[in-house]
C-alpha cells in the first residue's frame, strides 16, 4: 500500500475524481503528498509525515488536508493497521482530529464518502487479483 502506481488505482476518491500526484516516502520521517483533481476544476491535497512504520502491519502519520469545500481541519494523526485472520486481511484506519469541529467538518464535506469509494475500488481490484 505504499507504491504510488498501486495507490493511484484505488485511491482516486468519488466518481469524477483522479489522484494526479502521489508522492510517497514511507519511512519514519518520510513525507507524502497526494493531490486530486475533480469535476469543474475542484481540487484537494493531503500531505504529512510518517511517524511510525512497521511493515506490513502498521503505519502512523500526520495528515494535513487542504480542500476548498471543507473547512481547515489542522493536523490530524492517522493510524493504519492491517490484521490477517483466516486468510483475510482487515484494514483499520483510525484518524484523531484536533477537535470535534474538525472531525465534523471532514464528515460534512463528504470525506467518508470519498474514502468509502476508494475502499470499494480496492476490494474490486483485490477480488480481480484473486481470480
Amino acid at each position: 500500500m505504499s507504491r504510488p502506481e498501486l495507490l493511484r488505482r484505488w485511491l482516486s476518491g468519488p466518481p469524477g475524481w483522479e489522484l494526479t500526484t502521489c508522492e510517497e516516502d514511507q519511512r519514519v520521517g518520510g513525507e507524502f503528498r497526494w493531490e486530486w483533481s475533480g469535476p469543474e476544476g475542484a481540487g484537494m491535497t493531503m500531505s504529512g509525515v510518517y511517524r511510525e512504520i512497521d511493515p506490513p502491519e502498521r503505519a502512523v502519520r500526520t495528515e494535513v488536508f487542504e480542500c476548498e469545500f471543507i473547512p481547515a481541519m489542522g493536523e490530524q494523526l492517522a493510524t493504519l493497521v492491517l490484521t490477517e485472520r483466516g486468510g483475510m486481511t482487515t484494514l483499520t484506519l483510525t484518524v484523531l482530529y484536533p477537535s470535534k469541529e474538525a472531525r465534523d467538518g471532514a464528515l460534512a464535506g463528504g470525506m467518508d464518502k470519498g474514502l468509502a469509494a476508494g475502499y470499494d475500488r480496492l476490494e474490486e481490484i483485490l477480488e480481480g487479483a484473486a481470480v
